[in-house]
């Protein structure tokens, strides 16, 4: 038996592991599973050790009260992959845990691969000082990474962004207006608060405010929240009193089918940007964390923009209102004007097609990529003396 052990702690690192798990066994359908994963991971096989929503935690803050419970994980984690002995261990993204498993196993003699670049380019660059000997190689998403961790004497492969295959530019908009009975006057707005449950509740605050702020000047407007079904819930909660109530959509098709309907979109910061961009959905990005966390990260991040279209575009193509100026009237002002205006619309889709062609390798798809690359590193340990 060959086994790979593999470690998600979020929503997308889950989608991540499902897509890489399908193209192992495309390739090796000898391969069995172990390890921590979500809904489509499990869907795929996976037996998770512990539920994966333990280790979805975001912010310098925000972790210090689930510091016991991460401990517990981790020693689990450390525990079950000594006693397995896999052939292969795959972190993916989470770096805050899944970096501080990978230091653990050094020197066990496990082959290791981490999946997404931590971001050091981004902000505490002097952190890549403590990655060498934490993995065999890295997976990175974007193109500008592997070079960047190149000059620091990391093994890294770019493989490609999964956005590519999340099919969020083939969604159906007539079939979204027909299921939810809009009339041709409606115009969607997409609203995207984050896939975890302080996210969304710090945010959807803010958003429903927006809508009030917006009702009068765009009457016939359909606000549509996509989420996981795991935050379903903080979202229905957070949305009961709106005076414009949104339509919650839970199921990946349906999501993407919005993003066709869409005339534009209010999302979080993260790859949420990148599947709008794909999707063509015009946008305006905010975010809003902790206070002490806000305050921290402006003295670390050494980056332009937080946007990914931006950062990859080398340009602020879409609004950027953060922490402050996210607030229900700036974000109105911003959403309406984006709506109001289709050369502003068209100008934003046109530097998305170009951001999309950047983050594609040429012949396969970026989870047969990443397939690739991990069982590289699986023959050459299985080679060993």
């Amino acid at each position: 038996m060959t086994l790979v052990w593999l470690l998600a702690g979020e929503h997308s690192g889950d989608v991540l592991g499902a897509r890489l798990m399908t193209a192992l066994r495309a390739t090796r359908p000898d391969l069995e599973f172990a390890g921590v994963g979500g809904p489509r991971m499990v869907g795929e096989g996976l037996a998770s050790l512990f539920p994966m929503h333990d280790l979805a935690v975001m912010g310098l803050v925000e972790v210090l009260p689930r510091v016991a419970l991460l401990r517990r994980r981790m020693a689990e984690s450390v525990a079950d992959i000594r006693a397995r002995r896999p052939d292969v261990v795959v972190t993916i993204d989470s770096p805050g845990f899944a970096l501080r498993l990978l230091k653990r196993l050094r020197g066990d003699g496990i082959a290791r691969v981490h999946y997404v670049a931590p971001q050091v380019w981004a902000w505490r660059e002097h952190r890549v000082r403590k990655f060498p000997g934490l993995w065999d190689r890295l997976l990175c998403l974007l193109p500008f990474e592997e070079a960047f961790f190149a000059r620091h004497n990391l093994p890294a492969r770019f493989v490609g962004h999964p956005v590519l295959e999340s099919g969020a530019d083939r969604g159906d908009a007539a079939r979204f207006r027909a299921r939810h009975s809009l009339p041709p006057e409606a115009r969607v707005l997409v609203l995207m608060p984050g896939s975890r449950g302080n996210e969304a509740g710090r945010l959807l605050p803010v958003f429903g405010g927006m809508l009030d702020a917006l009702a009068e000047r765009i009457p016939a407007l359909v606000p549509v929240v996509p989420t996981a079904t795991a935050v379903a819930p903080t979202v229905a909660t957070a949305t009961a009193a709106w005076r414009v109530r949104p339509r919650i959509v839970t199921e990946l098709g349906e999501k993407h089918d919005a993003y066709a309907a869409a005339a534009a979109a209010l999302t979080k910061s993260g790859t949420s940007t990148l599947e709008l961009a794909l999707a063509g959905v015009p946008m305006a990005v905010t975010y809003r964390v902790n206070p002490a966390t806000a305050v921290l990260a402006r003295r670390l991040i050494r980056v332009p923009h937080v946007a990914m279209v931006n950062l990859l575009a080398g340009r602020a193509i879409v609004p950027e209102l953060l922490q402050e100026e996210c607030r229900p009237d700036r974000l109105a002002e911003t959403v309406a004007a984006l709506m109001d205006d289709p050369a502003a619309a068209d100008a934003q889709r046109a530097a998305f097609r170009e951001v999309m062609a950047r983050l594609s390798t040429p012949g396969r798809t970026p989870s047969a990529a990443a397939a690739a690359e991990v069982l590289d590193v699986l023959d050459r340990a299985q080679a060993r003396p």
